[in-house]
């Protein structure tokens, strides 16, 4: 369980412990690129995250992201332990440099794209 007791955010259980409490390097990885069909005329970038296991975790990473210019939403398949999808919605193409620094900045590391 998650070692960051001061948050309200669910928990998933995970035999590794929390990344949030221990998180991980980054390595280098091109997100994939397409067009969002729900028609709000957002690009989504998909790519692959690991060390997240916990809705603190997925937290962390939105916030970072939704940081970034021309960031509208932000979504994420959470796999714990596993290979998260982390989906990046933006009004404009998205610097795949910016999204791989705010990853690692939040503590997670890229797996490769979708």
């Amino acid at each position: 369980m998650c070692g960051i007791s001061s948050h309200n955010l669910p928990l998933i259980q995970a035999s590794s412990g929390c990344a949030c409490c221990s998180p991980q390097g980054n390595s280098a990885a091109e997100p994939t690129v397409a067009v969002d069909t729900a028609g709000a005329g957002h690009r989504s970038t998909q790519f692959k995250v690991t060390g997240m296991t916990c809705g603190h975790c997925v937290a962390g990473v939105s916030e970072k992201l939704g940081r970034l210019e021309d960031v509208a939403d932000v979504a994420v398949d959470l796999v714990p332990n596993g290979v998260s999808t982390v989906t990046v919605y933006g009004t404009a193409n998205i610097s795949p440099e910016a999204v791989r620094a705010a990853v690692s900045e939040a503590g997670y590391k890229f797996a490769g794209t979708v």
